[in-house]
C-alpha cells in the first residue's frame, strides 16, 4: 500500500490548452489524421440515440462517421463546430441527467485533465446501461513513449507529461463496472517534427499494423456499460419475519386492564 508523500508535489494542471496547440503543429496533424482513420473503423458500429464528446483540443467533429444523429459536444472553452451542439460546461460536471447518452467520447481528456478519475466517473453517470465510451489517449507503451527517457528538448512535449496506459485505464473502468471490449492503436512512426523524414518511416505504419496493433502512439480503447440487476429481497424477508396478527395482540392486552369483565 502506497502511503502519503509528506512533501505534496504540485497539483495536477489542465494541459488542454498545451494539447491545442500541439495539434495544430506538423506532428499533430499527422497524429490527428490517424486517428480519424481509426475513429472511421470504429463508431459506424456504434448505435444509439445520443452522443456526447468530452473536450476539444481540434476545431473538428471527431464524431463525424457516426451514425447517431443527435451529437453535441462539452467544453469549458468552446468554439463553434458543424454538426456539433455546443455545451459550455465543466467536463467533471456534464450537464446531463442520470443513464441520458448513448456514446460519450474523450479526445485526450484523461491525458490533460486535473482528476481525471471525476472525468471517469461523470461519464460513467450519464451513460445508459450497455452504453459506449469510447476513449482516445497516448500510449507510454510506444515508440512515442521511449522519447520519455531521454532529457531532451522535445521532452517538454505535452504528449510526454502524463500519458496513461490503457492497462491502468482498463482497470479504473472495471471498477466504474465497465467491459472493455477492445483496444486499438494508430501512429506507428516515430515522432519526428520534419514532415519530409518522417514521411521515410511510413513503412512503419503497415508493419505496426499487422504485427504490433496495440503499440502505436494513440490507443482508442472502447468500453460497455454493464447493465446491473438488482433483486430486491427485503420486502420477502419483511413478510417472512413480520408478526402474523399485530392488531390482534394489542386487543388482547387492552382486555386485560378492564374493570368490568374480572
Amino acid at each position: 500500500m502506497d502511503l502519503p508523500r509528506l512533501f505534496k508535489p504540485e497539483p495536477r494542471t489542465d494541459l488542454q490548452k498545451d494539447f491545442r496547440q500541439w495539434f495544430a503543429t506538423d506532428l499533430g496533424s499527422y497524429l490527428l489524421a490517424e486517428e480519424d482513420a481509426l475513429l472511421t473503423q470504429v463508431l459506424p458500429d456504434l448505435f444509439g440515440y445520443h452522443a456526447l464528446q468530452i473536450g476539444q483540443v481540434v476545431p473538428r467533429n471527431l464524431l463525424i462517421s457516426s451514425r447517431i444523429r443527435h451529437c453535441c459536444i462539452v467544453d469549458a472553452a468552446l468554439p463553434v463546430v458543424e454538426g456539433l451542439s455546443p455545451l459550455r460546461a465543466e467536463p467533471e460536471h456534464l450537464p446531463f441527467a442520470n443513464n441520458s447518452l448513448d456514446l460519450v467520447l474523450i479526445h485526450h481528456g484523461l491525458d490533460g485533465a486535473a482528476s481525471p478519475h471525476a472525468l471517469l466517473r461523470e461519464a460513467s453517470r450519464v451513460l445508459i446501461p450497455e452504453g459506449h465510451l469510447l476513449i482516445l489517449g497516448f500510449n507510454p507503451w510506444s515508440l512515442w513513449g521511449v522519447w520519455r527517457l531521454f532529457r531532451l528538448p522535445w521532452g517538454d512535449l505535452p504528449w510526454l507529461r502524463r500519458p496513461l496506459s490503457p492497462q491502468r485505464l482498463a482497470d479504473w473502468l472495471t471498477l466504474l463496472d465497465f467491459e472493455v471490449v477492445g483496444l486499438e492503436s494508430a501512429g506507428f512512426a516515430p515522432p519526428l517534427t520534419h514532415d519530409t523524414i518522417r514521411r521515410r518511416f511510413a513503412w512503419l505504419e503497415t508493419l505496426g499494423r499487422r504485427y504490433w496493433s496495440q503499440r502505436g502512439a494513440s490507443y482508442a480503447l472502447l468500453a460497455r456499460k454493464r447493465l446491473s440487476c438488482i433483486t430486491p429481497i427485503e420486502p420477502r424477508l419483511r413478510r417472512r419475519f413480520a408478526s402474523p396478527a399485530p392488531v390482534l395482540v394489542t386487543e388482547a392486552r387492552s382486555r386485560r386492564v378492564l374493570p368490568d369483565e374480572e
